[in-house]
C-alpha cells in the first residue's frame, strides 16, 4: 500500500485545523551544502558522540508545525485544550518524501492539556504524547535533561514559591523499541539568592533492574547581559539515559556522571553574542570498557549592522574508550542575514557557511570501518559549502 497518498491527506487535514487553532507556531530549516569534491554535503559529528556543533553541520530538511486548539473554559476559569505537532525529516541527497528510507513524517506530539485548575493550586494535567522539560544547549541541540514521552504529568503544583511536576510515561521517542515505565519528579525554582535557582528531578526506570538518574541545575541570570547554566547529572542502571530511558538490562553496577556548563552572553553595545559549552561525561560499565566523552566549544557573532552578522562557531568532541583517543575538531564561518535581528536567538537567519573539519587517526579508522562509501574515506579532513534558512515563530 502506497503512503505518499495518506501521509499527504493527513498533512492537509492537519494544515487545516491548524490554520483555524487559537495558537499556532512552528520551526524549520532548509537548505543545501556540498562537500569540497562536490558531492552532497556530510556531516562531521565524532562517530559515538550524541551531539554535534550545529552551525553549518546540518544535513536535513526539518520542520515542525504545532497547532493548540482551546476546548473548554470551565467555571473556575481553568481551560482543557489539545496540542499536537507534526514533524518532518528528510535527508540531505535523497527524494523529498519525507517517508520511508528518504526521512518520515510523524505527530511528535499529541496530548490534551488541562491548565489552571483551582483546587490543584492552579497546576496542569496533561495526557498523551509530549514534548516536556527539554532543557537543551542550542549550539550543539543536545537535550541533556529532558522528560518527553508518552504518557501522563501534574506540571506546575506550586508549593509557596517551589513548582512541583510528577510524569509517568512509558516512552521517551519513536526509536524506543520496548515500553518501559519511567516516572519523572521535579522540583523548580529553588531560590539561592536573587540571581541563582535551582531545579532538580529524579526519574525512576523500571527496567529488567530498576535505574534512576539525578539532575541538579543552577541557572545564574544577569551574567554578561545573558545566563549561565550549570548541570550535574548522575544515573544508575537504566538511568544511565540521564532523564531518557537507558539500557533495561544494565544493573545499577552500570553508572554515568555528567557535568554541563553553557553560557549565553552579549556584549554591552551589542556589537558581539553567543554561546559557549564545557561538557564533561564518564560511563562506566560493569561487563565492558569505560567511556569519557569530552566537549568544549563556542559560537560567536559580530553584528555588522542591524540585519547582518558573521558568525563564527569552533566545536571539539573526544572520547576515550577501548584504549582509543579519539577527537574531532570543526570550525565554521557563516555570513548572516538576521531578517529580525542578530540576537543570538534571534530568527529567521539565512546563512552562507564554510565548515571545515579534522580527526585524529583512531577516529579515521573508525569512520572508514563504518562509512566506506563516505565523501571523506580514507582521509583525516574535509569541508563543506552551502547555505541555509532557520527559522522558528
Amino acid at each position: 500500500m502506497k503512503r505518499t497518498p495518506w501521509i499527504v491527506g493527513t498533512t492537509v487535514f492537519v494544515l487545516s485545523q491548524i490554520a483555524s487553532a487559537a495558537d499556532f507556531s512552528g520551526y524549520f530549516r532548509t537548505g543545501m551544502g556540498v562537500t569540497d569534491n562536490g558531492k552532497t554535503q556530510e556531516c562531521f559529528q565524532l562517530t559515538g558522540a550524541p551531539s554535534k556543533y550545529r552551525l553549518g553541520n546540518e544535513c536535513e530538511q526539518y520542520g515542525e508545525l504545532f497547532a493548540k486548539q482551546n476546548l473548554i473554559k470551565l467555571k473556575d476559569n481553568s481551560e482543557i485544550s489539545i496540542n499536537g505537532m507534526l514533524q518532518f525529516y528528510n535527508q540531505y541527497g535523497q527524494s523529498l518524501k519525507f517517508s520511508g528510507e528518504d526521512g518520515y513524517t510523524r505527530f511528535n506530539q499529541l496530548y490534551l492539556d488541562w491548565r489552571n485548575i483551582s483546587y490543584l493550586n492552579g497546576a496542569n494535567i496533561w495526557v498523551g504524547r509530549r514534548f516536556y522539560n527539554r532543557n537543551d544547549i542550542n549550539m550543539s541541540d543536545f537535550f541533556y535533561w529532558n522528560q518527553s514521552g508518552t504518557g501522563f504529568g501534574i506540571d506546575d503544583y506550586k508549593v509557596n514559591d517551589l513548582s512541583l511536576s510528577y510524569v509517568f510515561s512509558r516512552k521517551d521517542n519513536l526509536f524506543q523499541k520496548e515500553y518501559i515505565n519511567r516516572h519523572d519528579f521535579t522540583v523548580k525554582g529553588i531560590e539561592l539568592n536573587s540571581t541563582n535557582k535551582l531545579n532538580t528531578g529524579l526519574s525512576i526506570v523500571d527496567g529488567d533492574h530498576t535505574g534512576w538518574a539525578l539532575t541538579l541545575q543552577n541557572v545564574t541570570s544577569n551574567v554578561l547581559n545573558g545566563k549561565n547554566t550549570v548541570a550535574l547529572q548522575y544515573g544508575e542502571g537504566a538511568g544511565m539515559g540521564l532523564s531518557y530511558t537507558g539500557n533495561p538490562e544494565l544493573d545499577r553496577d552500570n553508572s554515568s556522571l555528567r557535568f554541563i556548563e553553557v553560557l549565553d552572553w552579549e556584549t554591552d553595545n551589542k556589537k558581539f553574542n553567543g554561546q559557549a559549552q564545557f561538557l564533561y561525561q564518564k560511563d562506566q560499565f560493569k561487563n565492558q570498557d569505560d567511556s569519557e566523552w569530552f566537549s568544549v566549544g563556542s559560537r560567536v557573532a559580530y553584528v555588522v549592522q542591524d540585519h547582518f552578522k558573521i558568525s563564527t562557531e569552533i566545536g571539539f568532541d573526544q572520547i576515550d574508550s577501548n584504549n582509543q583517543n579519539r577527537n574531532l575538531t570543526k570550525l565554521t564561518i557563516a555570513p548572516t542575514w538576521s531578517m529580525k535581528g542578530t540576537g543570538f536567538y534571534d530568527r529567521p537567519e539565512l546563512r552562507l557557511y564554510y565548515t571545515y573539519a579534522f580527526w585524529n587517526d583512531d577516529e579515521q579508522k573508525l569512520r572508514d570501518s563504518i562509512y566506506p562509501d563516505s565523501s571523506f574515506y580514507n582521509t583525516s579532513h574535509g569541508s563543506n559549502f552551502g547555505i541555509q534558512l532557520e527559522s522558528s515563530w
